[in-house]
């Protein structure tokens, strides 16, 4: 497998304390596709990102990111490499506007000219947000939260999009849209990260994916092998 914008998680141990939270879990995420990590509560996903942004760092394993181990490496130092994380919840900062709030994700580019076409760019994927650009993110509904944080995360033009539940606490229609955004944002070229308990949905845009289970890989193969495997489909689909 080519090192371009290939992601490669070897036998990761991590944890927190005393306490193990990932057992050698081990990865790949290729280039050009969406790869999903399916996982409840307490599977230890978050961790899992946590690790690859260099927030937790590893006690055994690598991470090769384009070829190179970021273990050890900071966390500033890992963006400005390529990878952009949208975490979960619809992080955005309420009492700024959403133009605001989008430029913050282009806070490594210095000449304003790039992040004008930056923000051109988010507008074309997200019309509303160019109509509300002025309005308080605050003030908007949940779904338009979770468009503004996708936005922020591709004002950095990212070469892999880590996203963290992107579908947690929106209603059935922005849960549609938003993989539908996910969709584009991958057509475009963009290495895709999707960690996710909604299997369904997530089975149904991704190209291959894993299933975490008390922070162990478990089950892994293309989004269709997961779909028909008996374990995945009556743990996720009832």
């Amino acid at each position: 497998m080519s090192t371009l914008n290939t992601l490669n998680v070897k036998a990761l141990t991590t944890g927190y304390d005393k306490v193990n939270v990932l057992h050698d879990v081990s990865i790949d995420v290729a280039p050009g596709k969406i790869t999903c990590i399916l996982g409840a509560n307490g599977a230890g996903k978050t961790t899992l990102i946590r690790s690859i942004l260099g927030l937790t760092p590893p006690r055994h394993g690598e991470i090769h990111w384009q070829g190179r181990n970021l273990a050890g490496e900071k966390t500033h130092k890992i963006i400005a490499s390529g990878i952009s994380c949208i975490p979960e919840g619809r992080k955005v900062f309420p009492r700024m506007t959403v133009a605001e709030n989008l430029v913050l994700g282009a806070f490594l580019e210095k000449d304003d000219a790039r992040v004008q076409a930056r923000l051109e760019k988010v507008y074309n994927i997200f019309p509303r947000l160019k109509e509300r650009m002025l309005q308080l993110a605050g003030t908007m509904s949940g779904g338009e939260q979770a468009m503004v944080s996708i936005g922020r995360g591709l004002m950095a033009e990212p070469k892999l999009l880590v996203i963290d539940e992107p579908s947690l606490g929106l209603s059935p229609l922005y849960v549609k849209e938003n993989f539908n955004v996910i969709q584009q944002i991958n057509a475009l070229g963009i290495t895709v990260l999707l960690v996710e308990q909604n299997a369904r949905q997530t089975l149904a845009i991704s190209h291959y994916g894993y299933v975490l289970s008390q922070g162990r890989v478990v089950a892994e193969g293309s989004a269709e092998a997961l779909s028909n495997n008996d374990g995945v489909r009556s743990a996720y689909f009832g």
